[in-house]
């Protein structure tokens, strides 16, 4: 009998086990009868057995090869290609922006971080008046070899490394943050969480951080007003004169961090509060979440910055013998913010034009806000009287 179907890799062929069941078959039966149901059966269904378990192992090897190499399961799974992509993409991420901070970083792990988009990165507008305020600044210069701009669109990284050292460009997970981001829409609200976020991670990676708007003026170099102690400490849009009072009203757009576990903790659950306070802002849940009990038993050391040093047109500095920093909030619209920055700048001209001893005895002081002002009294207008901007 000649065996069909097969065969498979072993010692003892196929062929030979039906020879050798054969001539057990005609040994019993005096040589003479051939095989019935109880000789060469037995050898068939062994032959049977071995078949159909290397048909089953091999099956079962192509559907396993199948599965890690296709896109994705018939099943709905998820692919375990993709999945290895997922984190060698993320590794690979997080390895640029490590690279990126560690050229940018002081002696004791600390960068200046500012995020930018294409409407705020466009020449003569908030980027090219951020980066002359270190200029001009009173020995700010040399913070910009210090400053990691993070952008949100490849336009804008090509023109920061047109004229900055240090960029970074963030993934923005489809979203589109290219235009000017309108106060309270969508796309602000993605784009200040997504800011959050990418905070809470260079806190991970053991980094201390300034966090500036780009409309924020920098003047004179801020680390000499920190708190020496402080976790976090933050900009106001009001200051009550307490920098430990939790009554006041912050402002997310200037912050000093230090990277510690209390820290860490603490970013990660300001983003998850987003889901508790929603259609707010980072700050909005920023002043819903600051006297938590967990905070307190975190023993995080919050500290608020005052507008004596870190003003803006909310509460104007008016000492410039003191200003560290000046912020275009309480603005509405980025003409009105152009505008004002370029006349703060050159009242900042002028007061620096003047000799040591004139400055101190000088009662210099902004002529700004001018059309910030404006608009900012037009849209608290619009939102008493009830009509969405």
């Amino acid at each position: 009998m000649k065996a069909k179907g097969p065969f498979f890799c072993h010692p003892i062929s196929a062929k030979q086990i039906m020879k050798d069941s054969a001539a057990a078959g005609d040994a019993e039966n005096g040589g003479n009868r051939p095989c019935n149901s109880g000789g060469c059966g037995s050898s068939s269904h062994l032959l049977v057995k071995w078949v159909m378990k290397i048909t089953v192992f091999f099956v079962g090897f192509a559907v396993l090869w199948m599965f890690l190499y296709n896109s994705a399961s018939p099943f709905g799974f998820p692919s375990i290609s993709h999945h290895f992509i997922a984190v060698s993409t993320k590794e690979t991420t997080e390895s640029m922006l490590e690279s990126v901070l560690r050229n940018a970083s002081m002696v004791d792990k600390t960068v200046i971080i500012t995020t930018l988009n294409d409407a705020w990165a466009e020449p003569g507008s908030i980027f090219d008046l951020f980066l002359e305020s270190f200029h001009k600044g009173n020995q700010t210069k040399k913070l910009l070899n210090h400053l990691v701009v993070v952008t949100l669109d490849q336009k804008t990284y090509a023109r920061c490394l047109d004229l900055h050292s240090h960029c970074f460009q963030l993934e923005t997970k489809g979203d589109n943050f290219t235009s000017e981001a309108f106060f309270m829409t969508p796309g602000y609200l993605n784009m200040m969480w997504r800011r959050i976020e990418f905070l809470s991670s260079v806190l991970k990676l053991g980094y201390n951080f300034v966090f500036t708007d780009s409309d924020i003026m920098w003047l004179r170099n801020p680390f000499t007003e920190f708190y020496k102690n402080a976790d976090f400490q933050i900009a106001c849009d009001f200051f009550n004169g307490n920098s430990y009072d939790l009554k006041n009203l912050p402002n997310g757009g200037f912050t000093y961090v230090k990277s510690n576990e209390r820290t860490i903790w603490f970013y990660k659950f300001w983003f998850n509060s987003k889901d508790a306070y929603p259609n707010m802002h980072d700050q909005d849940v920023l002043n819903q979440i600051k006297m938590h009990p967990l905070i307190s038993k975190m023993k995080l050391s919050i500290r608020f910055l005052s507008t004596t040093y870190f003003g803006g047109f909310c509460q104007v500095s008016r000492d410039l013998n003191k200003v560290s920093t000046m912020h275009s909030n309480c603005c509405v619209g980025l003409d009105n913010k152009i505008n004002d920055l370029r006349i703060l700048l050159e009242d900042w001209k002028k007061y620096m034009a003047l000799p040591e001893n004139q400055k101190k005895q000088s009662h210099s002081t902004w002529s700004v806000p001018q059309s910030c002002r404006t608009s900012f009294q037009r849209s608290r207008q619009r939102r008493n009287n009830g009509t969405r901007l």
